[in-house]
Order: structure tokens, then C-alpha cells, then sequence
């Protein structure tokens, strides 16, 4: 599983020009689901995502998590974060994982974040065409993959 962090100021996505979830300050998190990925990965990555601190303490240095800072969440499927680029200019999806492993992970990546940080994770709509807007604040963006567990 990839994930893409951002620290925002807002984010929303909406679909067929209604809101679905918008969220203020807090995390937008993209999430990519490869073949082979499983509940282990999602536990990784929320842990990870929960405890990563990028938001500024009093003296303005980057060292609260979303949960220290008060912070929204707002995850979103994104099966593009599985491209490969390897060959010519049109992406490859094929690690991309199919409905039946992805769905389950995304939820399951959802609800341990939840728990993780106690508060609801508001989502986007699962192979949705959604249009997601966000406020990058810093700008702020953490890729995080579990297969390199950097």
C-alpha cells in the first residue's frame, strides 16, 4: 500500500458537484492499494500516518501528530498511486489490486486510523470520479510506501 500525507488547511472532495466530506485542518490522506497488499500493510501505514508529527508545536517546530494538533482526517481511494512509469508516457495500472482486496483494505487502513487517533476519518467515495480540493499547508506532502517501510 502507498499512501500520499498532506497537512491541510481544508480539503473536500465532491462528486457530481455535491460534498461529500470536507474536513479543516488536518491530514489528507491519498491511498493506493497494490496486488499482494494486506491488513498488516494498513495497520503499518495507519500507525504510521497517526503518529507522524508534521504539525508545529509552540515554538514552530514540526513535532505534533494530527491527533496532538486537534486534527481532521479525510482518506481517499486513489488507485493511480499504483502507476508504473517504467515503459513509454502512458502509466501502467496493472499493480493496481482489483475492487475485492481494495475496498476491504481502504476501509480496514480507515477504521484503524480511526482508532488510532479517536476520531472519524472521513472518506471519499470508493471508484468514484470525485473532485478533490485541498489548501497543502507548508506545503507539507509525506509519501509513505509499506513495501519500504523507510
Amino acid at each position: 500500500m502507498r499512501i500520499v500525507i498532506q497537512r491541510v488547511s481544508r480539503a473536500s472532495v465532491c462528486v457530481d458537484g455535491s460534498a461529500v466530506s470536507q474536513i479543516g485542518c488536518g491530514l489528507m490522506i491519498l491511498v493506493g492499494v497494490e496486488n499482494g497488499d494486506t491488513e498488516e500493510d494498513a495497520a503499518w501505514l495507519a500507525s504510521k500516518a497517526a503518529r507522524l508529527r508534521i504539525f508545529d508545536d509552540a515554538d514552530g517546530v514540526m513535532n505534533l501528530s494530527v491527533t496532538d494538533a486537534g486534527g481532521e482526517l479525510l482518506a481517499v481511494s486513489q488507485f493511480t498511486l499504483t502507476a508504473s512509469t517504467r515503459k513509454g508516457n502512458r502509466p501502467s495500472y496493472i499493480r493496481a489490486a482489483g475492487h475485492e482486496t481494495a475496498v476491504p483494505l481502504y476501509e480496514r487502513f480507515c477504521q484503524l486510523l480511526e482508532r488510532e487517533c479517536g476520531v472519524e476519518v472521513k472518506r471519499g467515495i470508493f471508484g468514484a470520479d470525485m473532485q478533490v480540493e485541498l489548501v497543502n499547508d507548508g506545503p507539507v506532502t509525506i509519501i509513505i510506501d509499506s513495501r519500504l517501510r523507510e
